[in-house]
């Protein structure tokens, strides 16, 4: 973990002391910009800074052109770089070598020797930054002129890890008001959110340990443990991800800088519907404008609602990883969230006295929805057929 390792307590020890001393915002925002260089440099290594700053650079670019076939241009060449880069052995492997066993080999070989083995830092998360950026540009927002503005936002140390994906609008202010007026009150609270990211990352750590010892014996362990073992892959995806989530707001709001909250109690949610405005927001609200809304969203019938729904889930799950099980896991959400949004108008009163019904039985519907949120994480984390084994086990005695 990046946030744990020998270099960056050195790092946080040197940079922090600096941002606070400096009264001036225009040299905090230097020393802001210097840092993000440094660590994005020190983790992502040459093959990783590369292709993120050829990216950078273009983006800015195109932005300052304002023109949209170059703005479309730029998106499409951001989509482009997150598939080659982190996909491309799963489409020459699940894809072409479906179609072509030996074309998928030849496709794999390719991929293996002109592409590194492991992707650069972040790419997810710096193409769905730039294609938002790109896209706001071309609908109207103006781009950020100042390259120094621009590569704050663009490699901005504390969400390049996990996020919260930013967006340039909300950013660049509070990065100016953040360089201004980050106060001792602004400290404190950045330091204990890491410090609650911090013992969330150790609990969630644990669980995987726990998880991982009785992988393998799942089917073999009494009934009761089973269902330890799917509370803990349960919780500590949770507990993971808003760990990350927690850090990176923290050491954030220690420079003064407030970052989008990305978790709000997310297992406390009464529909699948309300789960999706609680787990991961940054994200979810990100396929939601530029990828839902962009299909049509569901202002074009029921039918086609749902259809961009799977669509942008299936976003949703592949972002995640490049492996079926992921785009099954996005499907199953985007499922869900289909159901849960159009039961009332298709069932009819039917419909409507299950909505009434569980309106008023708020235990049922949080019980509802946390069967379908937990039954879903064996599918994030394993292969269908193995999620669905473990899924049947839970409910036998054998």
């Amino acid at each position: 973990m990046i946030f744990l390792s020998y270099w960056f307590v050195c790092f946080a020890a040197v940079f922090f002391p600096l941002y606070w001393l400096a009264r001036d915002r225009r040299v905090r925002l230097a020393l802001l910009l210097a840092a993000c260089v440094v660590f994005h440099g020190h983790f992502a290594g040459p093959a990783g800074v590369i292709p993120i700053a050829v990216l950078a650079v273009v983006t800015y670019l195109i932005g300052l052109s304002r023109r949209g076939p170059l703005c479309v241009a730029g998106i499409v060449l951001s989509v482009a770089a997150l598939l080659v880069y982190k996909y491309s052995g799963f489409i020459a492997t699940e894809l072409v070598g479906a179609a072509s066993p030996e074309w998928g080999r030849h496709a794999k070989s390719f991929a293996d020797a002109w592409l590194p083995a492991a992707p650069p830092l972040a790419i997810s998360f710096f193409a769905f930054e730039f294609i938002h950026y790109l896209y706001d540009v071309r609908k109207g927002a103006a781009p950020l002129r100042n390259p120094a503005q621009f590569a704050n936002f663009a490699i901005f140390w504390p969400s390049i890890v996990a996020g919260p994906v930013k967006r340039f609008e909300q950013f660049v202010p509070a990065a100016q008001d953040g360089a201004q007026n980050v106060s001792p009150t602004d400290v404190a609270y950045g330091a204990a959110r890491v410090a609650a990211g911090f013992v969330k990352k150790a609990a969630a750590d644990n669980l995987t340990a726990y998880v991982t010892f009785f992988d393998d014996r799942f089917g073999t362990l009494p009934l009761a443990d089973r269902w330890c073992i799917f509370a803990a892959i349960t919780f500590r995806i949770l507990l993971d991800f808003s760990g990350y989530s927690d850090m990176a707001i923290g050491f954030a709001r220690m420079t003064g800088i407030r970052l989008p909250e990305n978790f709000n109690w997310p297992y406390l949610a009464t529909s699948v519907t309300d789960f999706w405005r609680r787990w991961h927001i940054s994200l979810s609200t990100w396929i939601r404008d530029y990828v839902y809304v962009p299909l049509g969203g569901g202002r074009r019938g029921l039918v086609r609602k749902a259809v961009n729904g799977l669509l942008a889930f299936a976003v949703v799950g592949l972002w995640h990883g490049a492996a079926w099980n992921f785009i099954l896991w996005g499907l199953y959400h985007g499922l869900g969230l289909a159901v849960a949004s159009n039961y009332r108008k298709t069932l009819g009163p039917v419909g409507h006295w299950i909505g009434w019904s569980l309106d008023r039985n708020a235990v049922v519907a949080w019980a509802i929805t946390m069967a379908w949120v937990s039954a879903g994480w064996l599918l994030f984390f394993y292969p269908a057929p193995r999620a669905w084994e473990m899924l049947k086990m839970l409910f036998s005695f054998a």
